[in-house]
């Protein structure tokens, strides 16, 4: 089942990605396998969602990507009414 996902890593820094399992993926970005971002380690799965398509996965991954910290941090904690207001077009806070 393909995922976007997000974790963090020991610098507090965030790296989003898409996969087809993310448990999987996780444990590679842990052991240091894979993007030479997270090699942060270690690193802690905070937030994944699920597509049906892969390709659904990886956009929701690039859109993510673009994204503020103060966004990427409302998204993961769940704060959804914040999203809008920290869009860059947006008001400012």
């Amino acid at each position: 089942m393909p995922y976007m996902y997000i974790v963090r890593c020991a610098d507090a820094t965030y790296y989003v990605g898409s996969t087809w399992n993310v448990e999987r993926r996780v444990a590679e970005h842990a052991s240091g396998v894979g993007a030479a971002y997270t090699r942060r380690r270690p690193v802690e799965l905070v937030y994944a969602e699920w597509y049906d398509r892969i390709d659904d996965a990886f956009a929701r991954e690039k859109q993510v990507q673009n994204w503020s910290r103060r966004k990427r941090e409302a998204l993961i904690t769940g704060d959804f009414d914040a999203l809008p207001g920290l869009s860059a077009r947006g008001p400012s806070r």
